[in-house]
């Protein structure tokens, strides 16, 4: 018999699947191409940004502001969605699907996920 190397156990929430990533990402960019925010069409990622830092707050969670690296504004720091568990990432759904029912949007990729 061969001998097993070291073995690692790692403890926490598990990971989102691939499903829940798609959908997120259904989501945040069906945002995009639905909605403007402060008077003009935003891309992805910052629409992910502003839904990240709402959610964040909504859940009592701090959001980092900090000043840019040239002195010009601040900066917000939400925390990435990669990062995010299973558990987390379905949250962060469920605030944008109600934030986007709240700004009349007609959700899509809902209908496909449920089809």
């Amino acid at each position: 018999w061969a001998k097993a190397g070291p073995v690692q156990v790692t403890i926490g929430e598990p990971k989102r699947t691939l499903a829940e990533n798609a959908l997120l990402h259904a989501l945040i960019t069906e945002l995009a191409g639905k909605l403007e925010w402060a008077g003009k069409k935003r891309d992805t990622e910052t629409w992910k940004r502003l839904l990240v830092a709402a959610w964040m707050r909504a859940e009592g969670k701090p959001v980092e502001i900090l000043p840019a690296l040239d002195g010009n504004g601040v900066e917000l720091i939400p925390v990435r969605t990669s990062r995010l568990g299973k558990r987390a990432c379905a949250d962060l759904i469920e605030f944008i699907y109600a934030w986007g029912a709240e700004q009349g949007v007609r959700w899509d990729a809902y209908e496909r996920s449920v089809a």
